[in-house]
């Protein structure tokens, strides 16, 4: 994905009557002042303003600099329009950022534009989905942070709110389905039960993330990570080796209910790797997982399991037990 944001338009920052001001400004700063130098750096704000900020930037900083004491309508108006034109930059950076994958410097820009602006929904999911992108990169330095801003954005979006712009995610639902992967992939570890419910959240929405082999695979593990590993464990310790009892036979149906969604999952999983050389060796790895469940749940046989990994994703997404 280009992660390359669009510049926000100063004009929405300072307001036209200032914009005005400052043509004004040029003349009177002329009039007022016999300093040749004050009056070079001023015009060369001035005139670079509309069509090269970035040149009407260092003018006034050059401007701010030299004449720290001046306390006046000139350097009230620089130094609220060096105000704006930065919370500008780091808003156009931000993306960039992300997409040069200089995470740490993503983090502390997008924390000052949240400083600024709490709600800046565009910065929550930026910082959001970028979370996974430095976890998957080996990086988990960001994992809590990443997931206060993902879980804000995916509430904020739900509740009617939108960003300046959905790029570089396709719309509304394509957000929604790469926050809530994101956040599946970011509490797989540490919350395997949370993970499940965000993932198949994120395969809800009609998205690249529903046709993503990764998506399923993870919700594979969360199956097996979660659910799957408290309640096998509670099984081998209170009725392994003892005789059957109602109790019992509710807990292994139970479990087996857990064990056909991870075999769905893994299925899933194959079936949306199709045939890419690319995920050969995951395909090899997943087929392995799938058969010791599916042959568990039919008596030792694998017989089906080739159809039934060829039907799985024209069947809806099996719901957490």
């Amino acid at each position: 994905m280009n992660w390359s944001g669009k510049r926000l338009a100063l004009a929405a920052l300072m307001a036209l009557a200032l914009l005005t001001l400052g043509s004004r400004q040029a003349l009177v700063v002329a009039q007022e002042t016999d300093d040749p130098v004050k009056i070079e750096i001023y015009k060369r704000f001035v005139d670079n303003r509309i069509q090269n900020p970035t040149a009407a930037y260092q003018a006034a900083r050059d401007y701010l600099q030299k004449y720290p004491k001046d306390k006046d309508q000139y350097t009230d108006y620089l130094s609220k329009w060096v105000l704006a034109y930065e919370r500008d930059e780091r808003k156009r950076n931000l993306p960039i950022l992300i997409n040069e994958k200089k995470f740490a410097e993503a983090y502390s820009t997008g924390a000052k534009i949240l400083s600024d602006e709490p709600n800046y929904l565009r910065a929550q999911i930026d910082l959001g989905y970028a979370g996974y992108l430095a976890a998957s990169a080996k990086n988990e330095t960001f994992n809590a942070t990443a997931l206060d801003y993902a879980r804000k954005a995916i509430q904020a979006i739900e509740s009617g709110k939108t960003p300046t712009e959905w790029a570089p995610f396709k719309g509304k639902d394509d957000t929604l389905a790469y926050l809530n992967y994101a956040v599946g992939f970011l509490t797989l570890k540490s919350s395997p039960d949370q993970a499940i419910d965000s993932l198949i959240k994120a395969a809800q929405y009609d998205s690249d993330i529903k046709k993503t082999p990764s998506t399923y695979y993870f919700l594979a593990i969360a199956y097996e990570s979660g659910p799957y590993k408290t309640m096998s464990t509670a099984y081998q310790t209170n009725y392994a080796g003892k005789p059957e009892t109602p109790e019992s036979k509710a807990a292994l149906e139970k479990l087996n209910v857990v064990m056909d969604r991870i075999v769905d999952a893994y299925a899933r999983a194959i079936a949306s790797a199709g045939t890419d050389p690319k995920t050969e060796a995951s395909r090899k790895e997943w087929m392995a997982a799938l058969s010791n469940y599916y042959k568990f749940r039919h008596d030792g046989s694998d017989a089906g399991m080739k159809e039934f990994i060829d039907a799985a994703l024209q069947k809806p997404l099996p719901p957490k037990p």
